[in-house]
């Protein structure tokens, strides 16, 4: 087990002052008296505080480097969270002195459960994951014993047993919401394209289109579905196309885990000579730039890309500067945008961002 780390609210519990008092006198920051400020600092060596465990050369009281490490298994330009999540979040960690570097988790660091080689466990102060869905790689990070919040996660994590605090964007609803106005525009048959057990995101978009389904009163036709794992969608040239040839029918519409494999379903409807939307409609999530790129533009789901990052940033400081509190589990809300893949929605219920 990791040896606890000593927290502000340590600090401020052996001197008898407020947990804020602490705070302010260690950032430098609000009105406290020099005096106040100098006992703290002096508490927090002698407490062996991480952020203030040295003097320099000069005996002047110094506050060390503080270091969140972002593991991430895709480049962050290449994933779907975008760049702007890494601005919110580098930025306002940055605001509290912390310094973010990025490690790449290749497969053969998941094969074989160890860490990057880049990671130093003894110069980080907090760990942010982004894109690492293998529950027990998961399980290895979390076993640490250093402040962690995962962006997303495994599909079949358990909370109780989830050891770090979670965010997800607003997955369910938004999916409930896009396959109910489908429905009500008068699409009966409805399909989905993705892989549910890719990740907690990707299982509650297909919780919430089952949900729209069922309430309905209609049913989910499977045969109609493309649900295979996810690396197939990406690691093999011409796969989807392939897959929706094969196909014996088409439904009159389809929802899509995310805007990648919704661009890469229409590309391959028209290899089968199917229209979008004349044909069949489609809609996707995350509002990727591809969405407002591809003909026609796709109707999908807007993410607040840099208010997750911001929060996820907040939910680390809050767990470092106190790793006894309770876990968290939160959700960013997120806004269905219509567009020309689904002209018939559209029409009823006009939204633009």
């Amino acid at each position: 087990m990791a040896k606890e780390k000593v927290t502000i609210q340590d600090i401020a519990d052996a001197l008898g002052i407020s947990r804020n008092t602490a705070s302010k006198a260690l950032n430098d920051s609000g009105n406290i008296p020099e005096e106040t400020r100098t006992r703290v600092i002096k508490k927090a060596i002698e407490l062996k505080y991480k952020q203030f465990a040295y003097m320099d050369s000069e005996h002047v009281l110094t506050k060390a480097p503080s270091n969140i490490a972002l593991l991430t298994e895709n480049l962050p330009n290449t994933s779907h969270f975008g760049s702007l999540l890494i601005s919110g979040l580098e930025k306002r960690i940055s605001a509290e002195g912390y310094n973010l570097s990025i490690h790449i988790v290749r497969d053969v660091d998941q094969d074989s459960l160890t860490l990057p080689n880049n990671f130093d466990i003894s110069n980080v102060d907090g760990i942010i994951c982004i894109e690492l869905f293998d529950l027990e790689y998961t399980r290895l990070i979390t076993d640490l014993g250093i402040p962690t919040i995962f962006i997303d996660c495994a599909s079949n994590v358990c909370y109780p047993d989830f050891h770090a605090d979670l965010l997800l964007m607003e997955n369910e609803h938004s999916t409930y919401q896009l396959t109910k106005k489908l429905i009500e525009s008068g699409y009966k048959s409805i399909g989905f394209a993705g892989d549910y057990n890719h990740c907690k995101s990707f299982n509650e978009r297909w919780v919430g289109y089952n949900r729209a389904v069922l309430e309905s009163g209609l049913q989910v036709d499977l045969s109609q579905c493309i649900l295979d794992n996810d690396r197939l969608f990406f690691s093999k040239p011409g796969w989807i196309k392939q897959r929706v040839a094969e196909l014996a029918s088409l439904p009159s519409a389809y929802v899509c885990a995310n805007d990648f494999i919704a661009v890469d379903l229409i590309r391959a409807l028209r290899a089968r000579n199917v229209t979008v939307p004349k044909d069949i409609v489609v809609c996707g999530f995350d509002n990727a730039p591809e969405s407002r790129i591809i003909e026609p533009q796709l109707t999908t789901v807007h993410i607040h890309s840099n208010e997750m990052g911001i929060k996820a940033a907040e939910m680390l400081l809050s767990r470092i500067d106190n790793p006894s509190q309770p876990y968290q589990v939160a959700h960013i809300v997120t806004k269905p945008i219509i567009r020309e893949s689904t002209p018939t929605i559209m029409r009823a219920n006009p939204q633009t961002i």
